[in-house]
């Protein structure tokens, strides 16, 4: 429907790809009009009390203190030490001069925010890996009495006293909620549904997202609200219709029976004075077959806007029908008022993976342009039927690559890998955003990883002005039919059966890998240690994907096998999950990720690799678009302008004319935002995946960057480069201009 005119329920082939709710809308506030919502927005977001600075999560500071003229004198006023070695991209909080971080194994830190001295600890299990480490919630009472941070550990919610970091025990059942209660699943059968991103407080209510695990097994992605004093689940908008519910009929019979995904793992946005959050969804499971699943599945790869005092929905649109490519909408939506067609409209703006920006007005979902419906392969793998068409948006341009064949090759790839992967890629079925994985190689370009990532976009709500980062990773996917897991014998034999369904169809099942894309895992145990492999699975690790879905028991048994894999020889064929000739839809077809990366650890494509686009949303223009970050070994001999590898870090634009991000090359950074520029640059101690928070204590202006990642490009074995085992020395570090006091 390229008029955005509302749709009509679902008939046959009739997809609607919005639906306006006349007494949902009746229920938020009036809409903002003319250019006074320029002023209103001006005057707001000078704190960061929430995830991305401000509810409507714009990654934006109206603090200008530090502008162009004098961001080249910045140094740094404080450091604090993580205390451990683990990864962390955590976003801090500021309240009342405190500031909120995750250290010390996992734990929530409050600290001083003009001095970094730490003021107390909230200490949870040192063993624990689950927990929402991007960040927090902070709540408080209209009196100030009661003031509360939540968070989630090993899908419990928790609220702790934000003052003393002592627990509630009012909260919950013993001061916690398991959120895998009341999803329509035997809750013990979830091993993972709380999400790495806070959510959104409104009002009384805590609104959040999951994030489901990437099986066929993964639990439905629900968005829930829950009372901030009580813990008791105020409402449920089910992203897997059930029976009466819009949508139901894009899925087969009694889908949100079995079928997971579709959930909100990226952040969402919420308009305080509509009352109307949106939230973009990800890809229904399993990522790459939907043979179980036919039909458009919504809400899966949505943004849905839901009034946020009920969970009844106001408006969405699908980006990906049937979702085959795990094709994430993979950021926070982006709220600004622009001018559009000579009017003043308030508007969403919604990033992702597949390299597009979509824009629509904040109150009836349609789109600023034109959106055109076109047409796509079909599939040939038994059971799956992809829909016939896709959704693009005329306008802005892309910010990624979106094609990708040999002529697009890297330029420092050795002889003979260029000849092999050309080889490939010519084999392969290549035809475009939308080409269905098959039983042969399938080439998807920006990539399962590609595109934009969580926290990978910011706006400035005053002028329209979007910026986003992104890399392109090209995948080669190939389908095969899913193994089945035994627990029948030693632990040896049981994780040869786990690794089998979950590692063989990257790692293969001689364990060898293919270098240095995928690694070896032959004696990985005495390489890097069953802590290291454990955290590696748990938590993910450049490339690879985070299993958290495994049980502590199924990990154990992996680690035994990892360690002694001649105890479970191979004495017969792995137990498929389905035979071939099963029922259309019974059988279980799966694809590794199939990062394409060269021997030297880099992407196979020509460079850049990562970029940061200036797109102006009045217009739907790209302003600029700049490579973002280096790779240092390849800066040393001159090429500068290739952008960082592999980068999860999160812009935040300020009122002072600024950019301010990092990179995995351990470089913190300002940039211009109106040319894109670099005009300030330092080193921190660690890589950077993440977002800093900028704020203000006794009228001085600080920026803090959480520098707690593996910084090295390595982080496996490659020809003449070993991987990093070198400890992460993890850090806040806050930057503010001279004058200010240091420890």
């Amino acid at each position: 429907m390229p008029d955005g005119t509302p749709s009509q329920p679902v008939s046959g082939n009739r997809l609607p790809l919005r639906r306006v709710l006349p007494a949902a809308l009746a229920l938020v506030a009036c809409a903002l009009s003319g250019d006074s919502a320029f002023a209103q927005t001006a005057s707001a977001h000078t704190t960061w009390r929430e995830y991305g600075g401000s509810a409507d999560g714009s990654q934006y500071s109206a603090l200008k203190e530090v502008d162009r003229s004098n961001v080249s004198k910045l140094q740094v006023a404080w450091t604090y030490r993580t205390g451990d070695e683990r990864k962390y991209s955590f976003n801090p909080l500021v309240v009342d001069g405190v500031m909120y971080v995750l250290a010390k194994s996992n734990t929530i830190v409050a600290l001083d925010a003009g001095t970094g001295k730490e003021i107390w600890v909230h200490e949870t299990d040192p063993k624990t890996t689950l927990i929402t480490n991007r960040g927090i919630n902070y709540w408080e009472s209209s009196d100030r009495s009661d003031r509360r941070l939540l968070f989630a550990v090993r899908n419990e919610l928790q609220a702790i006293d934000a003052r003393t970091g002592k627990s509630i025990a009012t909260f919950g059942t013993n001061g916690r909620v398991d959120v895998r209660e009341g999803l329509g699943r035997a809750p013990k059968s979830l091993t993972l549904v709380q999400s790495y991103n806070p959510g959104r407080v409104f009002g009384d209510l805590l609104i959040l997202g999951s994030a489901t695990n990437e099986e066929y097994d993964s639990g439905p992605g629900d968005i829930r609200a829950y009372n901030v004093i009580t813990g008791k689940l105020a409402w449920t908008f089910h992203t897997i219709p059930h029976p009466g519910e819009i949508g139901y009929e894009t899925w087969p019979k009694d889908a949100w029976k079995t079928v997971g995904g579709a959930n909100d793992w990226a952040g969402m946005a919420l308009d305080e004075k509509r009352g109307i959050v949106y939230i973009p969804t990800a890809s229904p499971k399993y990522n790459f077959y939907g043979g179980n699943r036919a039909g458009a599945n919504l809400f899966g790869d949505c943004l849905i806007a839901l009034n946020a005092r009920t969970g009844k929905l106001v408006w969405y649109f699908q980006m990906v029908h049937h979702d085959i490519w795990d094709y994430d909408n993979g950021t926070t939506p982006m709220l600004a008022t622009v001018r559009h067609n000579g009017k003043m409209v308030d508007v969403v703006a919604q990033a992702g993976k597949v390299g597009f920006v979509w824009v629509f007005d904040r109150e009836t979902g349609k789109p600023l342009w034109p959106v055109e419906e076109r047409p796509e392969p079909k599939s040939d793998v038994p059971g799956e039927q992809t829909w016939p068409t896709q959704p693009f948006p005329t306008k802005p341009p892309p910010f990624a690559r979106q094609t990708f064949t040999a002529d697009d090759l890297s330029p420092f790839l050795e002889a003979d890998e260029r000849e092999q992967i050309t080889k490939q890629m010519q084999a392969a079925r290549n035809h475009g955003l939308f080409t269905p994985p098959g039983l042969g190689d399938t080439v998807e370009m920006p990539g399962n990883n590609g595109g934009a990532n969580f926290g990978g976009a910011a706006v400035d709500p005053t002028n329209g002005n979007m910026y986003v980062i992104s890399k392109d990773l090209p995948a080669m996917l190939k389908l095969e039919l899913a193994t089945a897991v035994s627990h029948a014998g030693s632990p040896e034999a049981q994780g040869r059966s786990i690794f089998a369904a979950n590692c063989s169809i990257c790692h293969g099942a001689d364990r060898a890998g293919k270098p240095p894309a995928i690694p070896s895992l032959v004696d990985v145990d005495s390489r890097l240690g069953k802590d290291r492999i454990e955290s590696v699975v748990r938590h993910g690790q450049g490339p690879m994907p985070a299993f958290a879905k495994l049980s502590d028991a199924d990990l154990h048994s992996l680690l035994a096998y990892l360690a002694k894999p001649d105890l479970a020889p191979a004495t017969e064929a792995p137990v498929q999950a389905a035979p071939a000739d099963a029922a259309p839809g019974s059988a279980h077809y799966k694809s590794g990720f199939g990062f394409m990366f060269a021997r030297s650890g880099l992407p196979v494509i020509a460079p850049p690799w990562t970029t940061l686009t200036a797109y102006d949303l009045n217009t739907g223009t790209i302003r600029w678009q700049e490579p973002l970050g280096v790779v240092p070994e390849l800066a040393a001999k001159g090429f500068t302008d290739t952008g960082s590898q592999f980068p999860k870090v999160n812009p935040v634009v300020t009122a002072g004319g600024l950019i301010f991000t990092g990179t995995r090359d351990r470089k913190v950074r300002a940039l211009d935002s109106s040319t894109g520029k670099v005009l300030w640059e330092a080193e921190v101690p660690a890589a950077l995946e993440g977002m800093p928070a900028i704020y203000e204590v006794g009228g001085k202006q600080f920026i803090v960057f959480c520098a707690a990642a593996q910084a090295t490009t390595y982080t496996h074995n490659v020809p003449g480069h070993a991987a990093s085992t070198d400890p992460i020395p993890g850090a806040y570090v806050a930057f503010a201009l001279p004058g200010t006091s240091t420890n």
